[in-house]
Parts: C-alpha cells; sequence; structure tokens
C-alpha cells in the first residue's frame, strides 16, 4: 500500500522529527507501555490530493466544539501504541485526521484506520488555542516524566508557581530555555473534557502544563522545541532530588541571580 508520505518530503519531514521524538521518550523512560501523546499540525503540508482523500472512517466526535480547527489536519500518535514502536514505524502507530465542518469531529484519512491518542480533546483544544492566538505552534506532547510527576505528589508543590521558582533556580538554563515556566492542573480523570479546558486555561500564562498525578504536556513550533522545554524542567527536577538524596536541601539561585537571568535574557 502507498503511503501518503511518499513524495511529499516536508510532511515526511514532520513525520520524522515527530518519530525521533517518541524515540527520545521512551529512551528517557517517559513512555511505559502505551504512555504519552504526540499530535503535531500538518495543515501546511496538506495538497489538494490529500483535501480530495476519502475517509477511512465515519465521523467520529471528540467531546468538544473547536471552531478554529475546521479543515485542519493532524499526524496523531494511536491509541493503546507504544511510543517506541511509533519511532520506528510511525505510519503504522498514528493516523492523519481531517477536522470535520463541525468543529467536533474527525475523519481517519491516512494510511490506516488507527484510532488516534484517548487524549485527543485535549490535545485538540490545546491545538485550537493556538491557532487562536495566532501563535505558529504545531505540537503539542503529553508524556510521563519520573522526577516532574513524583514532585505534584506534595501539596505544597501544586500552588501557584511554587514548583516553577524552585525548578527555575536549580541551573540557569531552565530560567532560559522554559521562560513561562510550569502551570499546574489539579487532578483530573484522564482524557476528559474538564481536563481539556483546565489545560487549555493554563496556556493563557504557559507553554509547559503539569497534570497533577499524571503527566507534563508541552506546546511548541515544532515537536522537538516541546519537547526540549519538558527536557530542561526534567533536569532541574533531578538536580533537586539529587541534592535531597545527598542530604541537604539545595540552596537554589537568589532573586538577584534570577533577575540578573531575566535582564540579560530578555526573559
Amino acid at each position: 500500500m502507498k503511503s501518503i508520505l511518499e513524495n511529499r518530503p516536508e510532511l515526511a519531514r514532520r513525520v520524522a522529527e515527530m518519530a525521533e521524538v517518541a524515540g527520545y521518550l521512551w529512551q528517557k523512560g517517559w513512555a511505559e507501555r502505551n504512555g504519552g501523546n504526540i499530535t503535531i499540525n500538518i495543515t501546511e503540508c496538506v495538497d489538494d490530493q490529500i483535501r480530495s482523500m476519502a475517509p477511512l472512517c465515519e465521523p467520529i466526535s471528540f467531546g468538544l466544539t473547536l471552531p478554529h480547527l475546521r479543515g485542519n489536519y493532524f499526524f496523531c500518535k494511536g491509541t493503546n501504541r507504544r511510543m517506541r514502536d511509533l519511532a520506528r514505524r510511525p505510519m503504522e502507530n498514528g493516523a492523519i485526521i481531517r477536522i470535520l465542518d463541525d468543529c467536533s469531529s474527525y475523519a481517519i484519512v491516512a494510511d490506516d484506520p488507527v484510532r488516534p491518542t484517548s487524549e485527543l480533546a485535549s490535545h485538540l483544544a490545546m491545538h485550537d488555542r493556538m491557532l487562536a492566538e495566532g501563535n505558529g505552534y504545531t505540537a503539542v506532547i503529553h508524556t510521563h516524566p519520573t522526577d516532574l510527576v513524583a514532585m505534584t505528589h506534595n501539596p505544597a508543590f501544586l500552588k501557584k508557581d511554587v514548583l516553577t521558582y524552585l525548578l527555575w533556580s536549580m541551573i540557569p538554563e531552565t530560567r532560559a530555555f522554559c521562560p513561562k515556566g510550569l502551570g499546574i492542573v489539579p487532578y483530573a480523570l484522564p482524557g476528559s473534557t474538564r481536563l481539556a479546558e483546565a489545560t487549555v486555561a493554563q496556556l493563557g500564562e504557559y507553554d509547559v502544563v503539569a497534570w497533577e498525578k499524571h503527566g507534563v504536556c508541552a506546546v511548541g513550533p515544532d515537536v522537538m522545541a516541546a519537547f526540549d522545554q519538558i527536557d530542561v524542567l526534567s533536569k532541574a527536577a533531578q538536580i533537586y532530588m539529587t541534592a535531597r538524596t545527598m542530604g541537604f536541601e539545595p540552596a537554589g539561585t537568589t532573586q538577584e541571580q534570577m533577575d540578573e537571568l531575566k535582564q540579560v535574557f530578555g526573559l
């Protein structure tokens, strides 16, 4: 069977980059079994031939009405599919979907009728917000970094910006490369519209959002940029936890040092 990627180098490049990031998530231990999800907006890569493709399934509702998504196309990790398999065989473990005119349902158009991630509502709600803002962001990642998830089990870290300032203080790169910090969403049922709505609300202020006792979501102009933000936050969390296991509370950078970083990097 001919793949939709054939003779479409830019679409193939974006899918390959998503597969590369899926491999990183698995290697880092952030994607146990079928844990985690990735979606990328590929509308810019869609040509008239793709637009004319017959759907591979009946319309499927995703539970929300998202007006900015009409006619957009996304490549999504499949539900119950493993990140390590997505990394090796992306088109067998993901699918390209088209958002239909009602803005509340989708159809699968290629390569196979693989149902998208169970967190599709949350992902599409984030994409809808990004399109509404016109920020040029095209990627959403949800994954399970062990260190960051562990920190959300401490009620003290769930207060607004407590965890952000702690992680910023561990290493200067965190403030430089994740300048908006980390939003927090209290526990909500995975895959629910309540989780989607709460996440979108946090994206008004942050590019990375922690789901209490569950995982982390990040958005970015591309999938690698979204991954990088989680990566730097995870490194900061590891530094904090390593210091604690050594028997001391890490001093962290001072407010003066933080202000200097803010000034130098224009944060």
